[in-house]
């Protein structure tokens, strides 16, 4: 079979966040602080999807991954030539859970290889990114010129709570594509990006 299903999400929430400001430090697992990790809300979402992907409980909607990727956390982002580890540390759990290790061999702005090497995929994927360069970069690239009713083209800087679902049926086939809401903690929303 070469069905694939992508769910793309973004990284949990993180520190001086302009559309978050109360959310506190970003902390390392061991609880130092660090700029580059998630704060305790991000760490709590990370534990949501841990459960949501990795239990085999959510039904058809969130399906288990094969595979993870991660943005490589030691690569300098070209935006600011930070090392963001949120990526990589938004999915440490659920991979672990899978008993997989999650493929961080591509950064910020590599992000057409990536889609080049999950296209060629069959099973689940999920890839983990930051937000402006999932709407800029990935979306369109998985798109690959089909048009997709609701897909973004903007990302809200506040919103951490969607997961974008694209499948195929087989290699070539059109996509189909929906927005889901899993809805997982307080003050997460169903509406659409």
């Amino acid at each position: 079979m070469s069905a694939l299903t992508v769910l793309v999400i973004r990284h949990a929430e993180k520190p001086n966040d302009p559309d978050n400001p109360n959310l506190g430090p970003g902390l390392t697992t061991q609880g130092t602080e660090d700029k580059h990790s998630l704060v305790i809300r991000g760490w709590q979402r990370a534990g949501t999807w841990a459960v949501l992907f990795g239990a085999g409980t959510a039904g058809q909607d969130f399906p288990k991954p094969n595979i993870v990727y991660a943005a490589d956390p030691a690569q300098s982002s070209s935006q600011d030539g930070s090392h963001s580890k949120r990526p990589f540390e938004t999915v440490s759990a659920l991979c672990n859970r899978l008993h997989i290790s999650p493929v961080t061999t591509y950064g910020s702005g590599d992000e057409a290889r990536l889609v080049k090497e999950v296209l060629q995929l069959t099973g689940v994927v999920l890839i983990c990114w930051e937000h402006k360069l999932i709407v800029k970069a990935i979306l369109p690239a998985l798109a690959g010129g089909q048009t997709l009713p609701n897909l973004p083209t903007k990302w809200d800087g506040g919103r951490f709570d969607v997961v974008l679902r694209f499948d195929r049926l087989q290699t070539g086939a059109q996509w189909s594509f929906r927005q889901l809401f899993p809805r997982l903690l307080a003050g997460d929303l169903d509406v659409p990006l």
